[in-house]
């Protein structure tokens, strides 16, 4: 599938990787993890496109370097990663995902019904869809950093999954409880617990990779589309 350029709204431009289905569907937003639109996310598209949606991937790190596609594979990419990471800013972030997702509405083969799902960084940032844009529904796969943006929850006004690893490294059990006791009164919100699973279980070939779980969420996160995409 082709990359696309999306223009930013505050000037400049970056890519995104697209990803069709054979007819026309509704859109999905996905959301990098912190190694950039790599193949595990190119090929996360092209499952969702599988599924029948039509899928913009963006470039998040565009701002500090254009075109980023490590692995987790060796420490020498997960310190690149985490550097990218450390100085990655948020808020223009989320406001290049509002871009994508304007753009992708756009777009002939999409209904302009358009989610959002994240992993990692992109679940955090999918919870920031869930509150700061017009999203027709997110999906969060063990996002780090959700509790300290708890004072957004009020609002979230569109449906929101997110999928929670028990043993995450990133995300301690008191940031869960956080997260969790924060957003339990919302009807909006659906929160799902994987027991045993660490960070990143349902990366393809990651070290905590656990096919019962990502089949479980991704199975779900798949429901939640077909119910919230129609």
């Amino acid at each position: 599938m082709p990359d696309v350029t999306i223009r930013a709204a505050d000037g400049g431009s970056f890519s995104a990787y697209l990803a069709t289905p054979s007819g026309r569907g509704p859109g999905v937003v996905l959301i990098q993890e912190i190694f950039g639109v790599n193949k595990v996310m190119r090929d996360l598209a092209d499952g969702f496109a599988r599924q029948g949606h039509v899928v913009l991937c963006p470039d998040l790190f565009w701002r500090q370097e254009p075109g980023i596609q490590i692995t987790d594979q060796t420490d020498a990419e997960w310190q690149k990663a985490f550097s990218l990471y450390k100085g990655f800013n948020e808020a223009k972030g989320v406001d290049d995902l509002k871009s994508t997702l304007a753009h992708l509405r756009q777009l002939p083969a999409c209904t302009g019904k358009v989610g959002s799902v994240g992993y990692c960084l992109g679940g955090k940032l999918a919870y920031l869809m869930a509150t700061r844009s017009d999203a027709d529904c997110s999906v969060g796969y063990y996002g780090v950093g959700i509790e300290g943006a708890l004072d957004e929850a009020t609002s979230i006004k569109q449906p929101l999954m997110l999928h929670i690893a028990e043993k995450d490294q990133f995300c301690p059990p008191d940031a869960q409880a956080k997260i969790k006791d924060a957003l339990k009164g919302n009807t909006h919100v659906a929160i799902h617990n994987y027991p045993g699973c660490d960070h990143a279980f349902a990366r393809v070939g990651g070290q905590h990779y656990d096919k019962a779980a990502a089949d479980l969420a991704n199975q779900r996160t798949a429901d939640f589309f077909k119910k919230n995409l129609k």
